[in-house]
């Protein structure tokens, strides 16, 4: 009983310097994206107050995508407050059930899944904006006599616009490999998505004022509708596939063969492995001689635990032993 409570104590410590570790993470990706909403309302403003003096579709339809680029910053922005809120003792206002509630390693597991739902959340956005953008290209090009040449003053904006998306796009690829952190991963995408985006815009009033081509302004448009649509889509697929409980097989695979590995496991019965935000949790069934004493047995799944977080990562693991057949 000492040695188990020994143990237990261990674990908290453990468990109490991961979650630190990982709230720590999430205060620096904020700070990271409230760089991103300063950025991209600088651009839209921008952006838009020259689409509106020079007549450009395409820069407008840049100004849509990084509006979209402040709502996604801002919605994930409260996915982290969210997980990083240990303060109180239940979630967004409800009572969890007495396990729960005394279990807080199970209750901010559950918190950090908050940054999936608004990365989530994001993309479904940038979906409903590219279908805006796209509609109004369309609807442009059928109504042919409203349209116009764009003004050279909105090449200015759409450089503007590119530099300062690469300046964005490297700032958050770099603190999202540091931290490993899927909300700044999703902003890298977009950012990276919305410098590509600008650059089309550039060429595209470029090649419309050089061929005094009116309707390339409208076609502009909806091409960056479609690059706004296909962001939207990975981060919505990405991050719906985490919640949904999917992992990546190939992983499991490689946790499986590392599992197997130790002598005592004759087999592994089952193995599934979780997402809680940007942790990973690992629940798995091991078969084991029948004859094994429950004090070996218990030993062999914290060995295991231990294996597992120091090779890969994985914050908890849940082991239970069963005889073999």
């Amino acid at each position: 009983m000492q040695e188990q409570r020994e143990h237990r104590q261990a674990e908290e410590v453990t468990w109490r310097k991961i979650q630190n570790e990982e709230l720590q993470k999430l205060h620096s990706a904020q700070h990271h994206l409230w760089f991103n909403v300063g950025a991209y309302l600088l651009i839209s403003v921008i952006e838009f107050y020259l689409a509106i003096i020079g007549h450009s579709q395409t820069l407008r339809a840049d100004a849509l995508n990084n509006l979209a680029g402040i709502i996604s910053a801002v919605l994930l922005l409260i996915g982290i407050f969210i997980a990083r809120d240990i303060g109180d003792d239940d979630l967004m206002g409800r009572p969890l059930p007495e396990d729960s509630q005394q279990n807080g390693q199970r209750l901010q597991l559950a918190r950090f899944h908050y940054e999936t739902v608004f990365t989530l959340i994001t993309g479904v956005i940038m979906i409903a904006i590219s279908i805006n953008v796209m509609y109004t290209g369309i609807k442009s090009l059928i109504n042919q006599t409203t349209q116009e040449v764009p003004q050279p003053i909105t090449l200015v904006g759409a450089g503007i616009a590119m530099v300062i998306m690469l300046i964005v796009w490297w700032q958050n690829r770099r603190a999202g490999l540091k931290l490993q952190n899927a909300a700044l991963t999703a902003a890298a995408q977009d950012s990276l998505s919305d410098a590509l985006t600008s650059l089309g815009t550039l060429i595209a009033i470029a090649g419309a004022l050089l061929f005094k081509i009116a309707w390339l302004d409208g076609v502009a448009s909806i091409i960056v509708g479609v690059f706004i649509l296909a962001a939207g889509i990975k981060i919505f697929r990405e991050s719906s596939l985490n919640l949904a409980d999917y992992f990546d097989p190939q992983a499991e695979l490689q946790f499986k063969k590392a599992i197997e590995k130790f002598p005592d496991v004759r087999k592994v019965e089952e193995l599934n492995a979780h997402y809680n935000g940007n942790m990973v949790t690992l629940d798995i069934i091991i078969g084991v001689d029948a004859h094994m004493e429950v004090k070996d047995s218990y030993r062999l799944g914290e060995e295991i635990e231990t294996q597992m977080r120091r090779q890969f990562g994985i914050v908890d693991t849940d082991v239970m032993a069963v005889p073999a057949e």
